[in-house]
């Protein structure tokens, strides 16, 4: 395999062999139960996947993401070809405050929005060529990886070495204080959300390996970009030893409708947190967090990085 494809700049590092205690009874319902958990030896990027490396991706192979293609007709029985039309979802802040329970007053179905486009037409990568690449779907990031030899980590994978070898279990990959003297450790929001930003990049990613590097040497695992696993999604954690299963007694999988009839869609745990990650919002820029995600999904704050296993 040539430098080039191993993403994240060609530079990763081996994470031995080693136990944590994995998810958190502290905060969100899903982190639990906190629990023993062991893993096998990996190497994993130092870096998210840039634009750059998509880039090459693309270029080499011709591939054509999901947001690239015109939506599936089976998925909107009885739309109209430009209500199928390709695009992605686009975060946008608000002109002041709103109500925190409806995403969908800060996200917006943007036709033309994808990689290459993030916010959609108008907007370019030109200068963003060492940011992560994002409006990749789980079928994207894992067409890249193999195309690089790798694969997606796996939650407890990404958990693991989020933590950077810090023991103690503490909140935060740095320790327990979100802001420590301060300091921002990683791109995440600050201000107040959506619609206050007054961080040093604004509402979007960051350069990757702008914040202090984990004990590890490894950059972003917390903030910037959510990135997607390998890990289907459950409401609690998979325990070894017990069957996971989620409300509709279906292995990582959601119902439509919150539950009710209609297609099952496959969902993948997302890990990191994102720079849309706030403590009155989306209190998830710490290495237990997780967030489900369908497979189909495009956005402006999901991108990932690759791993291979020892």
């Amino acid at each position: 395999m040539s430098e080039g494809r191993e993403g994240g700049h060609g530079r990763s590092v081996v994470i031995r062999r080693g136990s944590f205690d994995m998810g958190s009874d502290d905060f969100y319902a899903d982190e639990r139960p906190a629990h023993r958990r062991t893993v096998e030896p990996f190497r994993i990027d130092r870096f998210a996947v840039t634009n750059q490396d998509f880039a090459r991706f693309v270029a080499e192979t011709g591939y054509v993401t999901v947001a690239e293609r015109p939506l599936d007709p089976s998925v909107l029985p009885g739309a109209t070809s430009a209500q199928r039309a390709p695009g992605a979802l686009v975060f946008t802040p608000t002109r002041g405050p709103v109500d925190l329970r409806d995403w969908q007053q800060w996200w917006r179905w943007q036709p033309g929005a994808q990689w290459r486009h993030p916010e959609g037409p108008g907007t370019s990568i030109e200068d963003r060529m060492d940011h992560p690449v994002v409006q990749v779907a789980y079928e994207d990031a894992t067409a890249y990886a193999r195309w690089a030899g790798a694969r997606l980590p796996t939650e407890a994978e990404h958990e693991y070495a989020a933590r950077g070898g810090r023991g103690g279990n503490p909140p935060y990959a740095w320790g327990t204080d979100p802001y420590p003297g301060g300091s921002y450790q990683a791109n995440t929001w600050l201000g107040r959300f959506p619609y206050e930003h007054r961080g040093p990049y604004g509402a979007t990613t960051a350069p990757v390996g702008s914040y202090p590097g984990n004990g590890y040497g490894l950059f972003d695992m917390i903030g910037n970009v959510w990135e997607w696993t390998g890990t289907a999604y459950t409401p609690r954690h998979h325990v070894p030893g017990t069957v996971p299963v989620d409300p509709g007694h279906r292995p990582g999988l959601l119902a439509e409708a919150d539950g009710g009839p209609g297609p099952a869609v496959p969902r993948r745990v997302l890990k990191g947190g994102s720079y849309l990650c706030s403590p009155e919002y989306c209190l998830r820029f710490r290495p237990a967090a997780r967030s489900p995600q369908t497979d189909d999904t495009s956005a402006t704050h999901i991108g990932f990085r690759c791993v291979r296993s020892v």
